[in-house]
């Protein structure tokens, strides 16, 4: 994942609203978003290349979501795919203090009641508060635009609907517009790739956004789950409730 808002514990009725993309090289071979033959009790996508995920819920309500963390100027660790940190926390396996081998990342993890944010660059592992967040390629809230962005879009959303439209959300996370020169990270990469990874949506030819995924759970334990694959916005829908 390269975004991720959310809406954790501020809605009367849905205790967690979740809008996130997926920003990966174009040919990397993926599945869909489904509840996996092999691991039938959560749902998410598939990377077929390295076997994880980068989002995904399981029918007892454990959540995951991974960022990769960009800084093109710290020393490269060659380790295990991050997104098979997604599956140990929906599997509820994983230890947090064993993450070092992996490159930087930043991770969403828990029961629903009880989320946590952990990264392995400062590193940190803390009980997420309740608010309206926002992750892309930096820590947890770090002021980027298009976090700032989708942020301020998900709270606009919170205040005049209730709950907030799908298509709403799907309007956040198709957001292509560019930020500011100014206005842009130094992660080290070169202005002109800077530039076209600041938008929500990344439609590049090689590189970029290949999936959009809405998340809403309600105090009921119903949970709506759709993912947007691109290009061609094939849709894939599941409804279920929380088990437990």
């Amino acid at each position: 994942m390269c975004l991720i808002a959310l809406a954790y514990q501020v809605h009367p009725r849905f205790p967690l609203i979740v809008a996130a993309n997926r920003d990966e090289v174009r040919e990397r071979p993926t599945a869909p978003a489904q509840f996996w033959p092999d691991a039938p009790e959560f749902l998410a996508g598939r990377d077929q290349q390295a076997g994880g995920t980068w989002l995904g819920i399981t029918r007892t309500g454990r959540i995951a979501a991974i960022t990769n963390h960009r800084d093109l100027r710290r020393p490269r660790t060659v380790g295990p795919s991050r997104g098979q940190l997604v599956k140990q926390a929906l599997l509820g396996t994983i230890d947090p203090q064993t993450t070092a081998a992996y490159e930087g990342f930043n991770l969403l993890y828990g029961p629903l009641h009880a989320l946590r944010y952990h990264n392995n660059i400062q590193p940190a592992d803390l009980p997420l508060a309740p608010g309206v967040h926002g992750i892309s390629n930096a820590f947890l809230n770090t002021p980027w635009p298009k976090v700032e962005r989708a942020k301020a879009d998900l709270h606009a959303l919170l205040e005049a609907t209730d709950p907030p439209p799908v298509e709403a959300l799907f309007a956040v996370l198709t957001n292509d517009a560019l930020a500011a020169d100014a206005q842009l990270p130094d992660t080290g990469l070169p202005l002109e790739l800077e530039r076209a990874a600041s938008s929500i949506f990344i439609p590049g030819a090689a590189y970029g956004t290949r999936c959009s995924t809405v998340l809403l759970v309600d105090a009921e334990g119903a949970v709506y789950f759709e993912e947007r694959s691109w290009p061609g916005a094939t849709r894939v829908v599941e409804r279920f409730r929380l088990e437990g």
